[in-house]
């Protein structure tokens, strides 16, 4: 944690802090605003010599988003120093300038600049003695209805909010500080104001307290598992419930005090010189992941056979082609689907990890049997890390022509890394993929990219190893992604990543990491994806039953309900098979995984769908309720269901006996499993068997179902999902008027059919108003009186 102070009215031992104090020059230029502040008052001429200078720059690339940088040493070479987050992947910001219509415009007056737009201003205050900056929405309500005024307050930097921060250093002492200018620590911080009620989210895939008030956050990408505040994927954005949410432009170690220092600010801070955020305006939610995914990029849309179960082999367990051969088999000869086979460490030989060769001990004929799997219908992943051990025959290989290279034993005997800001070394990396691919796989696991080094690391780039920790998990992942995606096409492509920051949406799907095997580490798992999805990572996973430990029978079928109702769903762990049989002798996993993977198969038009919305949006699949409900303060503080997609809410079950307490917001509200109507707002108390949870359908909503079938004997994720639908509706206590998109699947992207849904809880009409459906469709419209009894539960 990067705490400067003790208390409000002393820095901590050690630390001085120079805060902007007041505006001494201040700019309105043609679409931005510039000044220049003190870190002391001005009182007379002598006051301007030997006094540090903080700058600010503030402009507006997007509608409804504000940049702001603040700067103590603009030249400052480890803050120059890249990687820099790549922002607006598919936007062009100087067209946009050239066509927005929000009326932008910059001001200066006696007192103030102000940069205007008809839905956001921010403005300096530049009287003599003062420093203030406001970002204020106007024109649009408060999601969370806090104020009823539709010009309203959304953040500020106020008194002693801006600052550059020392900690035992030389900057006080001229002489000294001309001998030792790096000693010591430096920051720069931006301290943003935090209203009486407003809650934060996000900050990437956290584990612990879903809402981020009381939390001191570091973006440190760590291999830390999901039982600690460490994350696999430090993401430097938030989302507040009072409609805005903000972005750090910086790779590095960002440190956020969320009411943790200052009980009324989010302290932002960065060890370099510079500090650069994009505040961006919804007010709603889902319109602030709009626009922050526009910034840092949307997620590819993965294959609808991705939507299939992945069963793995899991980490260290002894496996061959038979025991593979084995699981498929048995888990046909129970009816369960499975659509990707996984291969995990050990298809390599222990000890060269990475040298992208199957072990010919294990694996004699490789490519024959990667054919007899894609004959009978399955998709083929392996895993891989970006680390090239000592014993690999690639190690010399990959070594750079003056033979120096960094090497580790913790993970693989003395093991490298794979330099992505080296193009050739990117090329090479990729050839031995392509090669796995004419092998017959058709997908990577890209596990690990957070134990990166730092210290005396050199880039082939000359990039700032501090800054390379976090956004190596980036290039690696783009690098990887790009590579199958050239083989395979557009919208064909998927990993299963482990590691991320900011931008890594664009290259899905990623999974949870490391859980134990316990109902907590469930939990705990559904608070690192929804905060995940609140960063723009649209397709999530998890280790189904945890990944550490074996998952006893209840917890192992409690957790499946919930994984198959999730976008991706893996069955993995690290010493044992996750087959249902071998954690289950009585045979009623068997039953659950039949009945939980051929319901994700029957939704499977409603989810691609929302698949394909979340590629246009940014979105996420798996979301929290407020992203639906802002308006209900409720939704707010839930932590332990979701909504999957628009239209239906998923409350997992979390302990052995099958009891669930869950909140629905109001309307009345189907549920798939018994067929009984909840109606909110209320929080219900209900006992599940391992046949059931809740799953409930939204009131004025329609979803489509699909008759899945099979390649041979096999039921598959990938069918036509517009022959001989069933149009489910829900009209709730009022009316439904949706139109309902029916995904192609064999163009994925692409839309077969738009059909609108109209009518009351006595009559229901469809209209196919683009596109066409095939074979004759069903319209079942549910019965609204049908309700759930007090005591039935």
């Amino acid at each position: 944690m990067v705490k400067f102070s003790t208390g409000m009215w002393e820095n901590s031992p050690g630390v001085a802090i120079s805060w902007a104090t007041e505006v001494v020059k201040s700019e309105a230029l043609k679409d931005r605003l510039r000044c220049v502040a003190t870190t002391r008052k001005i009182y007379h001429r002598g006051d301007t010599l030997n006094a540090p200078t903080i700058t600010m720059e503030c402009s507006s690339p997007l509608p409804d988003v504000i940049h702001l940088e603040a700067y103590h040493r603009k030249a400052h070479t480890p803050t120059a120093q890249g990687p820099h987050y790549e922002v607006f992947p598919t936007i062009d910001v100087k067209e946009v300038a050239s066509i927005r219509k929000d009326g932008l415009k910059a001001t200066k007056s006696d007192t103030g600049l102000s940069l205007y737009t008809n839905t956001l201003t921010a403005a300096f205050d530049t009287r003599p003695g003062q420093f203030n900056f406001d970002i204020r929405s106007h024109g649009a309500r408060s999601p969370t209805g806090i104020t009823s005024s539709n010009d309203y307050l959304l953040t500020q930097l106020g008194w002693r909010s801006v600052g550059y921060a020392k900690r035992d250093t030389n900057l006080q002492h001229p002489n000294l500080n001309l001998v030792d200018p790096d000693k010591g620590d430096m920051w720069m911080t931006m301290q943003l104001q935090v209203s009486v009620g407003e809650k934060i989210y996000g900050l990437g895939e956290r584990f612990g307290p879903f809402v981020k008030n009381g939390q001191g956050v570091e973006m440190w990408n760590e291999d830390g598992g999901t039982s600690s505040e460490l994350t696999y994927k430090n993401v430097p954005f938030f989302l507040s419930s009072r409609g805005y949410g903000v972005f750090v432009a910086c790779p590095g170690a960002v440190s956020f005090e969320v009411q943790s220092e200052r009980t009324t600010r989010v302290n932002i801070s960065v060890p370099y010189e510079a500090v650069a955020v994009y505040v961006v305006h919804g007010p709603s939610p889902s319109t602030i992941l709009q626009r922050y995914t526009a910034i840092t990029g949307r997620p590819a849309l993965p294959p609808p056979w991705t939507f299939n179960l992945w069963l793995s082999t899991s980490f260290t367990t002894n496996y061959d082609e038979n025991t593979v051969n084995e699981f498929l088999k048995g888990m046909q000869d129970r009816d369960i689907s499975v659509g990707v086979f996984h291969f995990d460490c050990f298809w390599m030989k222990a000890f060269q990890w990475c040298d992208y060769e199957f072990d010919a001990d294990y694996f004699p004929d490789a490519k024959g049997q990667l054919t007899r799997l894609h004959d009978k219908g399955y998709k083929v992943c392996v895993w891989i890390n970006p680390y090239i051990a000592q014993e690999s025959k690639l190690f010399n290989e990959a070594l750079r022509r003056d033979g120096s290279v960094w090497q580790f034993d913790y993970w693989q005997a003395g093991m490298a890394f794979v330099d992505f800001t080296n193009p050739a070394a990117c090329k090479w990396y990729q050839s031995k993929l392509k090669g796995l691919m004419d092998l017959g796989v058709d997908c990577f696991k890209t596990d690990f990219g957070e134990r990166i080094p730092t210290g005396n690391v050199v880039y082939f780039d000359g990039s700032n190893p501090e800054k390379m920790h976090n956004y190596y998990s980036f290039l690696y992942n783009k690098v990887t992604f790009e590579v199958v995606e050239d083989y395979k096409g557009k919208n064909q492509a998927v990993l299963f990543a482990r590691s991320a920051t900011a931008g890594g949406q664009r290259f899905p799907v990623h999974w949870g990491g490391d859980p134990m095997s316990t109902f907590e580490a469930m939990a705990e798992t559904l608070r690192g994806g929804m905060s995940l999805g609140l960063c723009g990572f649209g397709y999530w996973a998890h280790d189904i039953g945890g990944f550490e430990g074996t998952p006893d029978p209840a917890l192992y079928k409690r957790w499946f309900a919930f994984g198959a109702l999730s976008s991706h769903s893996r069955l993995h762990g690290s010493g044992s098979f996750r087959v249902p049989w071998v954690l289950d002798p009585s045979g009623e996993a068997d039953r659950v995984l039949k009945k939980f993977t051929d319901l994700k198969l029957s939704l499977m038009p409603y989810l691609y769908a929302t698949a394909i919305a979340t590629h246009e949006t940014g979105i996420p699949m798996m979301r929290p309720l407020f992203v639906e409900f802002p308006e209900d303060p409720t939704c707010w503080n839930v932590d332990t269901q979701f909504m999957m997609g628009p239209n239906l809410m998923v409350c997992p079950v979390f302990n052995t006996e099958g009891r669930v307490q869950f909140y629905v917001p109001e309307g009345k509200w189907y549920a798939l499993l018994d067929g009984k109507m909840r109606t909110g707002p209320k929080w219900y108390t209900e006992t599940h068997d391992f046949m059931s949870l809740p799953l409930l359908l939204r009131p004025g909503s329609a979803i489509v179902l699909g008759q899945y079938e099979g390649v041979g004997e096999r039921k598959l994720a990938v069918y036509d999902y517009a022959n001989e639908v069933t149009i489910l509706v829900n009209p709730g206590a009022d009316k439904v008027d949706a139109h309902v998109n029916v995904p192609d699947s064999q163009s994925p992207g692409k839309i077969a059919a738009v059909l609108r849904v109209r009518g009351t809880a006595e009559e229901v009409k469809v209209e196919v108003v683009e596109g066409a459906l095939k074979g004759e469709y069903k319209i079942e419209k549910v019965d609204v009186t049908n309700a759930v009894e007090d005591d039935e539960y």
